[in-house]
């Protein structure tokens, strides 16, 4: 490859990585993962990374360590597991920049030795086999990698990682881009795709080739780079060098030395030494010029003598580092002066010199070397400063002491680098600076004066509102306030001289977003067209509900309610007997028996049929007769039926032995016959007879199961004409217990209570749901976990019941994470209950965001957290807030999601009434109870303080409400762990293009460490057969295992002599061999378990080929295997459909290769002759119409229509889908319904594609389709018409939808633990499966293994406050119809977050912070000193979804820009040009549709087609006021953080976060020099004492994008909580991220179709990001009129024009 087709090549991968940037979700790192994804950093990638941070300054070592250690410990605080790597050819980048080679070494030394983290270096390049061997092993998820370098060259190093890293399937995560939160890291994530991986195949030999040519190019910078310094000395011999430098340092230290004083003496002594050979290089050129000898020496010996001055200061900083605690480091002097042109040589030198000694460190291996301050080896700011003093100020006069222990730790070393330069020699210690060179470069201001730094006034402004002082009143008396004639008090924003400018009202109140949200009817309307949808939506809510549950609708009368004791204590006394009563059971009897008689008849009509059936064929016969008893409601027909069902087996099974002899039995009879055995013994054992007993007896004793026929029957069995040695012919060939096990797992008997409850009439609940109905007939609330489909929404359908019962005034609050799912359950409720209401008031009620449907005037409220909390928080809706008597919330562990999770914690505290919290997954529930009866505790003090007059007030606003339950404020923990059936696990692998599927036994998921560490995890449960198999595994590992006989399945205490084995006996087994594994690891024969794990997990399985491609053929394995109906779960929106499409399209090619030409020919004969029929029947219709009616031509007409008819049939039956091209189960729902449902979505987006593929069989599922769309999917689902479903995460929270298999299609960052017990929860359905398959497709197995044993995450509190909830929350507390309830709700929002729960330190941060807000809202004109609203107040919380836009936006509004820029085209006009509105959707692009881009997709070439993509700067005047709003900000946030600083961990601060290294100590007092260069002790407050190192100050605090490890880190708050909105966004190192215009570029061209291909989104989420940007727009165009009382203002015409066009736009496509 020449060198012009090398750089091409290069260009080509630069461009292919290019163009995948684009495309990177923005997305969460670490998705909830108790222990993270494993993955690895490129070590390189994070210097390059951490070096270009702006608030770092060059030679500032211990700052940058800091930099790095702070990112690091954030990543592990997060819950990040790692390894760091370092390429040895990566080093060769560095040649151009020797100042970073020494550092770049002794980085890597510092994680070795000082930190835990594991640090891999042995890898030459990313191309090498070890390394691929390496990902192999560790299959890490991703790697972190930089898409650009500190120059070209290293730029293409991480461009050959991360093509190689996407042909391994490892992802790529950038490292620059990235932005954190207190519990997440965002950053840009450019996953494997199948593209990648073929470019890397196809390319190989070109990648090889260019890595190769491009090592050979960097080896020659390294060449070049030292021959210019040391000249004919070659690497090797400055090696040796470095060698020979060390060991002679370590005979004169034989003691040995801490790595500083070691670097600095031999660094210092090799270097002068190279300086002193270089000289004499130079000379011996200069000599050979003829010049004059004697002036070249002197020269030579003062040049000689400038750099021993040099590394004599240098000593001395060095001694500094020793002795300066951080604290004193800290206050040092910054000199802005650079180094000197003419010591440049010297110093790259001197770095060359430090990072050969540093790369030779393992040569003091046997001496003792203390490598703890590897991280603080020099101090480059600190030299600058000893010289300036120097060579500036000492000269003038000042002559300043060193003090002892400096002076002598300086001479020592100082000796000793002249004992080691050996070859000549060099000054004395004393005096520092024998030469006058100037060291630094002259500047007008050498020293930055952080003093004069303008830091605003700290005080606060005062305020006098009850409210504050209830919150922060402790800590108000220690802070500073301004006087009341302070100017900033005096300026505070009057609102009023705006309004009376404009006739606007900003101070009228506004709708909220209940009464914005679109109504589905006009609840108030007799319009019988209304009436008539009314109805329509009713009947389909009712057809959607059935579908989703077989329950027949209860009508609820209200009754009186009377004060209940706990229904779960029986009564004692049998009261006496009515008449009445022994009527009633009378009647019940003789009704019994009518029944009875009734089933006796079915079955006498049907059993002859099923008997001759089930001679035929035993198992279609068997299932036709379970079909049977499922109708069958009489236990004596029952007991029948199983009798003739057992005789039919035996008969089988005694045949089948007969015919086979000695070659394999089927056990399917024999599973049947003790299947049938299983049910008489426990159903119906009172009316088993002799003669029965004698049956099962003899069945038993067919099967070769002795010991149980004698247990049985202990009298001689009768023999049945055969001898015993003919019995074993008959035998099933092992022992009964391990037969049940191994093949009648999923049929054990669950254990299930008897006793009816008379609480429910549909089954009878289990012990733990007994409780659930005892919390809510106790008033209580509870925390209930439990697994998916174990039936904890029982509980919630009693709490309706119980209120709809009680009165027509409660109200019960159903809140669920999504709309999906409020469709969902608001279904279930309208075709669960009906109850007669008085007119204008519904049983059920809907509110989400797109719409609402008798919200306000229901029983039962379905609702999204975002809906619920406008209600909580909404000022005039507290009457109707007080009707809650229940809130259920449904999915609560969305608590620690990534968005709104902070709306579940608002909702949680501020409810007065008990609730469900109801969730299948969440690992620390007992934290969750103890918070939530915290805030229990708060509302019992608040209810007794409020005393009586609340009460009384209540019952009076209720009038009809005649009785008041009593309150109770206990919070109950309910846990269950069991699933009703059991799920196993499968592996699809790839080979030779066909899928192979693998069991994976759950145990082959652990490690023996792990279950030493953390035992078995709590929901790993095996199913019966992987019992046997692991039982079996641990015999034949361990030859000698002593309790191998007592655990044996047949003598095992739980299962031994058991006719039938239930499951929770196989559940007690699967303990005692967990117990027994464990014992062993614990007692020294881990060796054995280790086999024993090993041999349980697969071989490695690699899918190799496409995966996408196998997808169609993985469906059609699965319908063969009968394993459908089935979920695919994929992560990306995109591919969720494109899958969907490839079934389609493989079952569309199919039936095209079976379908013949002649049909073809046949459809098309048909259809010309129908049209024919079609003309002919209107031909006569016309005719008919002229003339009188004539019988012949009606004859005519009448066989007309019956031809068309026939012909239409023909048709169908041709065009028909042939079963084997479809999978859809045609028979599961009728034509008319099957209509209805597509009817629905005629006009929506997706709605053709998704019924052609509805009649496939198939469907796709994601947050992107419209509610009437994804009912349509869930219902045929669930009606088993589609049985193939592609779907992303959001169908797994709680949507109805279970299913035989669950299918995991597609590895990501979101599939974490959580995600895969929700998802996996879906398959199994109750009373269908008795087992659920979940297949894992392209996941690698370490990651299957992750995810069978990681924990759920814990639920943390996320940052609790914002700007706007502080504004909603006074807007509550101000203008709240009932006041003190008011205060109430809003003091326990604040005082309650769940980020505050016992740390008490994280409650000051925050109650510091809420006086930050309220301080910002005063300054902004939205509150005054009262605490009351004024000014736009009303808008700016309206727009709460978005801050910092919505404050933003108004400072525009209320500066007059909008009213600049809305002219209309013509004076008098309405109407607004082009140019006006394009210019508005821009600034409002600017602020609501913020979408980045990496930022080094700006350097593309790509070509766009239709859009613009890069979304321009906002217009001047804009620009401008944002610059004032941000500084503004900027101060008062500063300010902010200095009072906040005093909550500082000083100790902490002082400390590396990572390695934990103390810079802590006793200041240094006796050196006047010290004091005086390290003076600066004002303007360093907020700032950690590490970045005040690099010269930072409280003044960088004022300056736009501050880094956040620059403030301290101990106080939990950074400028992430600042709403400030910078125009220009910079990543790490430095570059401009772009904005994506997309929205913009919609409203110019409409077209989704340009976004896909130029700004390169996913359809599905472009739409939902426009359709949101419309609704901003609608929602501020709605205030402004509501606001302004002139009819004609251009601001409110010009945005009513641009929501209405926009709206346009959206709908058309």
């Amino acid at each position: 490859m020449g060198l012009e087709e090398h750089m091409m090549f290069l260009e080509k991968m630069s461009q292919l990585i290019m163009s995948a940037l684009p495309k990177a979700k923005h997305s969460s790192l670490f998705n909830d993962f108790v222990e993270s994804e494993f993955f690895l950093i490129d070590g390189d990638s994070l210097l390059a990374t951490c070096i270009c941070e702006k608030s770092l300054k060059q030679g500032q070592q211990l700052h940058f360590f800091y930099v790095i250690e702070c990112y690091l410990m954030d990543l592990i605080s997060k819950g990040g597991q790692f390894a760091i790597v370092f390429f040895k050819d990566a080093e060769y980048a560095y040649f151009s920049f020797p100042e970073l080679l020494p550092l770049r070494t002794a980085f890597i030394l510092h994680l070795q030795h000082n930190t835990t983290i594991d640090v891999q270096t042995e890898f030459s390049g990313c191309l090498s086999q070890g390394w691929k061997s390496f990902i192999e092993d560790s299959y890490p998820y991703y790697l972190m990698v930089a898409d650009e370098g500190l120059n070209h060259l290293q730029t293409h190093l991480f461009n050959f990682l991360i093509i190689q890293s996407w042909a391994i399937k490892v992802n790529v995560v950038l490292s620059s881009g990235q932005t954190s939160n207190i519990l997440r890291l965002y950053a840009y994530l450019m996953p494997s795709m199948y593209t990648n991986q073929t470019f890397f195949k196809e390319n190989k030999k070109k990648i090889e080739n260019a890595y190769k040519i491009l090592i050979k190019q960097l080896q020659e910078c390294r060449i070049l780079a030292l021959e210019s310094l040391f000249g004919n000395l070659k690497w090797k011999n400055m090696m040796d060098e470095a060698c020979e430098t060390i060991s002679l340092l370590k005979q004169l230290w034989p003691e040995g030395s801490d790595i500083r004083r070691v670097l600095c003496v031999t660094s210092c002594s090799l270097s002068l030494r190279m300086y002193h050979h270089f000289l004499e290089n130079r000379n011996k050129t200069i000599f050979d010029q003829n010049t004059d000898i004697q002036e070249v020496e002197s020269n030579c010996l003062n040049m000689m003598q400038e750099m021993e001055d040099l590394c004599k200061l240098h000593c001395l900083s060095v001694v500094f580092l020793l002795h300066l605690p951080l604290s004193q480091r800290a206050c040092a002097r910054f000199i802005t002066s650079h180094w000197a042109q003419n010591i440049q040589t010297f110093l790259k030198m001197k770095k060359w010199c430090e990072y050969f000694i540093l790369s030779n460190i393992n040569i003091f291996e046997f001496w003792n070397l203390n490598l703890i301050h590897l991280c603080d080896l020099s101090d480059e700011l600190l030299l600058k400063n000893i010289a300036f003093y120097y060579e500036n100020e000492n000269v003038e006069g000042l002559h300043l002491n060193l003090g002892d222990v400096i002076m002598k730790d300086y001479e020592h070393l100082w000796n000793t680098v002249s004992k080691l330069v050996r070859k000549f020699s060099v000054g004395k210690p004393f005096p520092l600076r024998t030469t006058k060179l100037s060291f630094l470069e002259k500047s007008p201001s050498p020293i930055k004066d952080t003093s004069k730094e303008n830091i605003p006034n700290l005080g606060f402004i005062p305020m006098s509102c009850e409210l504050v002082d209830k919150f922060v009143g402790d800590i108000l008396k220690d802070l500073p306030f301004l006087k009341s004639d302070d100017p900033v008090v005096t300026s505070l924003v009057k609102q009023k001289e705006f309004d009376e400018l404009v006739h606007w009202h900003s101070h009228r109140p506004l709708s909220d977003d209940y009464d914005r949200t679109k109504c589905q009817f006009d609840e108030k309307s007799r319009d019988p067209r209304f009436l008539r949808s009314v109805q329509k939506y009713h009947v389909f809510q009712r057809f959607y509900g059935s579908s989703l549950e077989s329950v027949s609708p209860k009508v609820v009368v209200t009754q009186a309610v009377k004060p209940k004791s706990n229904f779960s204590v029986p009564k004692n006394k049998k009261a006496h007997e009515t008449k009445a009563e022994i009527i009633t059971r009378e009647n019940k009897k003789r009704l019994l028996a009518k029944e009875e008689q009734k089933e006796e008849k079915k079955w006498n009509a049907v059993s002859f049929s099923i008997e001759e059936e089930m001679k035929e064929n035993l198992i279609s016969g068997i299932k036709n007769l379970e079909d049977f008893l499922k109708s069958c409601k009489s236990n004596s027909v029952k007991f029948r039926v199983e009798m003739v069902a057992l005789t039919a087996c035996l008969k089988a099974w005694k045949e089948q032995c007969r015919g086979k002899g000695e070659s394999t039995k089927d056990l399917s009879i024999a599973v049947q016959m003790m299947k049938r055995i299983h049910s008489l013994m426990e159903r119906y054992p009172e009316l088993l007879q002799e003669a029965d007993q004698q049956l099962i007896a003899r069945c038993l004793k067919y099967l070769g199961f002795d010991e149980l026929t004698s247990s049985l029957y202990p009298t001689q069995v009768v023999r049945d004409d055969i001898e015993e040695k003919k019995m074993d012919k008959y035998s099933v060939g092992m022992g009964p217990v391990r037969f049940q096990l191994q093949y009648m797992g999923h049929y054990l008997i669950r254990d299930e209570r008897k006793d009816p409850d008379p609480r429910v009439q549909d089954f009878i609940p289990d012990t733990w749901q007994r409780e659930l109905l005892d919390v809510v007939d106790n008033n209580e609330s509870a925390v209930i976990v439990a697994p998916t489909s174990s039936g904890k929404t029982y509980a919630s359908y009693y709490c309706m019941e119980k209120v709809l019962k009680e009165s027509n005034e409660g109200v019960v609050v159903y809140v669920a994470p999504t709309k999906a799912l409020v469709n969902q359950v608001a279904a279930t409720v309208q075709s669960r209950f009906t109850k007669n209401l008085p007119n204008g008031e519904a049983l059920c009620g809907v509110f989400t965001r797109d719409y609402r449907h008798d919200a306000l005037n229901c029983q039962v409220l379905i609702t999204v957290p975002a809906c619920f909390e406008i209600l909580l928080l909404s000022p005039h809706r507290q009457a109707w807030v007080k009707r809650i008597r229940y809130v259920i919330f449904d999915e609560v562990h969305c608590l620690g999601g990534e968005i709104g999770a902070e709306v579940w914690e608002h909702l949680l505290v501020m409810i007065r009434c008990p609730f469900l919290a109801l969730s299948a997954t969440i690992s620390n529930p007992e934290h969750l109870t103890e918070w939530l009866q915290s805030v229990k505790r708060y509302w019992k003090q608040e209810d007794n303080t409020m005393g009586k007059n609340r009460n009384a007030g209540y019952c009076a606003s209720s009038h009809k409400y005649q009785f008041r339950m009593k309150e109770s404020y206990k919070v109950r923990l309910v846990l269950y762990g069991e699933r009703y059936n059991d799920l196993e696990k499968h592996i699809c692998s790839i080979t030779h293009d066909d899928i192979y599927f693998d069991h994976f036994h759950p145990c082959a998921a652990l490690t023996t460490d792990h279950i030493e560490k953390y035992g078995f995890p709590s929901d790993l449960t095996l199913s019966p057969r992987e019992t046997i198999q692991l039982y079996d595994t641990m015999f034949q590992f361990w030859e000698s295992w002593p309790r191998a006989q007592e655990l044996d399945p047949e003598k095992s205490i739980h299962c031994k002599n058991k006719i039938v084995i239930k499951k929770l006996d196989a559940r007690k087994y699967e303990e005692s061999l967990k117990a027994e594994l464990t014992s062993w690891i614990k007692n020294g024969h881990a060796e054995e378990a280790k086999m024993v794990l090993r041999n349980l997990s697969p071989d490695s399985v690699f899918s190799s080929g496409n995966t996408v491609k196998m997808f169609p053929l993985l469906v059609e394995k699965l319908r063969k295997m009968e394993k459908l109906p089935a979920l695919f779960f994929l992560f990306n929106l995109g591919d969720v459909e494109e899958r969907a499409l490839s079934v389609r399209t493989s079952l569309e090619q199919k039936q095209a290769e079976k379908r013949s030409l002649k049909a073809d020919k046949e459809a098309h004969d048909v259809t010309n002759k129908l049209r024919k029929v079609k003309k002919s029947i209107e031909k006569q219709k016309t005719i008919d119409e002229k003339s009188q009616k004539n019988p012949r031509k009606m004859d005519q007409r009448l066989i007309h229509e019956a031809e068309h008819t026939n012909l239409l049939r023909t048709l169908e039956k041709n065009l028909e889908i042939p079963q084997e091209c479809t999978y859809a189960n045609q028979k599961a729902i009728d034509t008319e319904t099957l209509q209805m449902v597509f009817d629905r979505v005629k006009f929506t987006r997706k709605g053709e594609e998704l019924k052609a593929l509805a009649r496939r069989g198939i469907g796709y599922h994601h947050s992107s389709l419209n509610f009437k769309e994804k009912q349509l999917v869930e219902i045929l689902f669930r009606k088993g018409f589609i049985r193939v479903v592609t779907a992303t995460g959001t169908l797994a929270l709680g949507i109805n939808m279970p299913c035989k298999s669950v299918v995991f299609a597609q590895n990501s960052v979101y599939l974490d633990a959580l995600n895969y017990r929700q998802m996996s929860g879906r398959a199994g359905r109750r009373g269908q499966d008795l087992m659920g398959d979940v297949y894992f497709f392209d996941i690698p197995l370490p990651k299957i293994g992750k995810l069978i044993k990681s924990n759920v995450p814990e639920l943390r509190g996320q940052f609790p406050l914002s700007i706007t909830l502080v504004l909603r929350l006074m807007l509550l507390a101000s203008k709240g119809d009932d006041p003190e309830d008011a205060k109430a709700k809003v003091l326990s929002v604040l005082k309650h977050s769940l980020l505050s729960f016992k740390q008490p330190r994280v409650t000051e941060m925050l109650k510091l912070y809420f006086l930050f807000s309220l301080q910002f809202l005063m300054k902004q004109g939205y509150l005054d000193q009262e605490g009351k609203l004024m000014g736009f107040a009303g808008l700016v919380s309206h727009l709460h979804y978005h801050e910092p836009s919505n404050l933003v936006f108004v400072s525009f509004l209320v500066k007059g820009l909008f009213r600049n820029l809305c002219q209309p085209t013509r004076k008098g006009s309405k109407h607004f040009s082009q140019d006006v509105m394009e210019k508005l959707v821009l600034v409002l692009a600017n602020l609501f549709g913020r979408r980045l881009l990496p930022a080094k997709f700006q350097d593309t070439t790509l070509k766009f087609y239709q859009s613009k993509v890069f979304l321009e700067d906002l217009p001047e005047d804009f620009n401008d006021a944002l610059h004032e709003y941000n500084m503004n900000v900027t101060k008062d946030f500063a300010s902010f953080l200095l009072s906040v600083s005093k909550l500082a961990d000083m100790k902490q601060e002082y400390q590396l976060p990572l390695s934990k290294i103390n810079f802590t100590g006793k200041e240094c007092e006796d050196s006047q020099l010290v004091s005086h260069l390290m003076n600066c002790k004002e303007g360093r407050v907020a700032i950690s004492p590490f970045a005040c190192l690099s010269g930072n100050s409280d003044g960088d605090l004022f300056q736009p994008n501050t880094p956040n490890h620059v403030i301290l880190r101990t106080i939990g708050i950074n400028h992430t909580q600042a709403p400030v909105l910078w125009s220009k966004i910079f990543d790490n190192q430095g570059r401009r991220m772009p904005l994506n215009a997309y929205a913009l570029d919609f409203y110019k061209h409409g077209s989704l179709t340009g976004l896909v291909q130029d700004n390169r989104m996913n359809e599905g989420t472009a739409y939902e990001l426009l359709k949101d940007f419309a609704l901003t727009i609608r929602s501020i165009s709605v205030s402004l009129r509501e606001l302004c009382e002139n009819e004609d203002d251009n601001v409110v015409l010009a945005f009513e024009q641009l929501s209405e066009t926009f709206f346009e736009k959206l709908n058309q496509v």
